[in-house]
This record gives C-alpha cells, sequence and structure tokens, in this order.
C-alpha cells in the first residue's frame, strides 16, 4: 500500500466514530492511532485477503465493493469521516471478500488490527459504537441493493450523490463520470446522460471533475425510498455525521 504516514495532530479529529467516544476512551487509544495520506485508486483492504488495519476515515471517500462475475465489481457502501473499515475486524474476522478502494483522496486514522481488538476488549463504549456502526452499515447496504434492483439511473445517482456529499465539504462531489459509472457499476456514457438531466431539471451543477448539489431536497425527493433510513439510524444510535 502505498499510504504515507504523518504524525498525529490530535485531539482535533474529524472521524465522527472516534468523536461519539468518551475522551478517556479515544486518549487509551491515541497512542496507537497514525495519520495517513490516502490516494485516490488505492485499496486499503483486498478481497480475500488479511486486513492488517482499521482505518478511520478522516476525509475523503472510499468505496466497498463485491466481485460479481457477471457485472464486475458492484458498490455496497461508501464510507467516509462517518465510519471506518473494515467492519469485519470489530466482528472478528481477519479477512474478507469485499475491497474497499479510495475513490476521492483524504485521509485517515489507522490502527492495527491487533490493537483495534484489545482495545475493543478493554472498552464496553468503543465495542458498542462499533458494532451500532456494523448494524447501520448493514442498513446502508440494504439501501443500495434496494436502488440497484428497483430504481432508474437518475434515482440511483441521486442516491449516489447524497451519499458522497453527506460525508464531503460543502456540497461539492469532486469526482469524474468515469468513477461514478465505477461506483453505480454501469457504463459511463449512461452515467453522463443521467448527469446531464439532474443538470437540466436544476439538482446539481456540474463543472470539469466537479459536481455542485443545488437542490438537495430535490435530490432526496428522486432516490425516494432508498435514502434516508440509515442516515436516522446513525444519528439515533450513534450522533451526527455530516
Amino acid at each position: 500500500m502505498n499510504s504515507r504516514l504523518q504524525p498525529l495532530q490530535a485531539p482535533l479529529v474529524e472521524n465522527r466514530l472516534l468523536r461519539a467516544l468518551p475522551i478517556e476512551v479515544f486518549s487509551q487509544m491515541l497512542p496507537q492511532l497514525e495519520e495517513v495520506v490516502l490516494t485516490v485508486g488505492e485499496r486499503i483492504v483486498i478481497a480475500n485477503e488479511p486486513i492488517p488495519h482499521a482505518y478511520f476515515i478522516e476525509s475523503g471517500l472510499a468505496s466497498v465493493t463485491m466481485a460479481i462475475a457477471e457485472r464486475g465489481t458492484v458498490e455496497i457502501a461508501v464510507v467516509g469521516r462517518d465510519g471506518m473499515v473494515s467492519t469485519a475486524l470489530v466482528l472478528g474476522i481477519e479477512h474478507t471478500p469485499l475491497t474497499v478502494e479510495v475513490r476521492v483522496a483524504g485521509r485517515a486514522l489507522r490502527m492495527g488490527a491487533g490493537a483495534l481488538r484489545q482495545a475493543m476488549a478493554q472498552s464496553s463504549a468503543l465495542r458498542d459504537i462499533l458494532l451500532r456502526y456494523v448494524q447501520v452499515v448493514i442498513l446502508w447496504t440494504s439501501q443500495m441493493a434496494l436502488a440497484n434492483r428497483h430504481h432508474s439511473v437518475e434515482e440511483r445517482l441521486a442516491l449516489c450523490l447524497l451519499l458522497a456529499s453527506d460525508r464531503l465539504d460543502e456540497g461539492r462531489v469532486v469526482m469524474t463520470h468515469e468513477m461514478l459509472a465505477l461506483m453505480l457499476g454501469m457504463h459511463r456514457p449512461r452515467v453522463t446522460v443521467a448527469l446531464h438531466e439532474l443538470e437540466r431539471t436544476r439538482m446539481i451543477v456540474m463543472r470539469r471533475g466537479q459536481i455542485t448539489i443545488r437542490d438537495r431536497l430535490k435530490l432526496v425527493e428522486l432516490a425516494g425510498d432508498s435514502y434516508g433510513l440509515a442516515e436516522a439510524e446513525y444519528e439515533r444510535l450513534i450522533g451526527p455525521f455530516i
């Protein structure tokens, strides 16, 4: 992996899971955390290989994907400052059939898998927060499965943009059409047509490599029942993530 280590500047953290912890629990974890830079295309979890580290995302966006023979790869979740990878470690699993790849460059606080297991054994507060997060991730994957099965390209794109913008700053999604196509598991021309339709109806504004949310309420309405349930559950179980 090509993560570049940086000295950890604590206690200022952006990760919402770490923010939800009692200060004494975070302080105990602090010596085990190191700040790393995440680059676009970097795979921080590789399918079916041992998971050496947990990553608490501070900024940027990572995509959790599954390989499917007839469709290539399919995205099943996105992770930003709201979460961590891999949730397999929370469940005591050492490897997973899922891959996690960075889509938008950023930073993360990285912790060894063994150190995370030890910290969870020592702190019920940490264990509870991470298990609650697993519950929310299950709901997020359910939302995406619903969208993939029943929704139009435009509806799926609306969901994708909402999930990304929730985890990034200023309502902007810095992402190419090709990257969005990878996340949606479809050909780029279909995504481009759908983007132009959202722009025509004044939901977004596109610039080269950047999409700005213009009318969030319209996007939420378009995404329909595939958006909102997991977000509300996150707020209920963990706290604010925006």
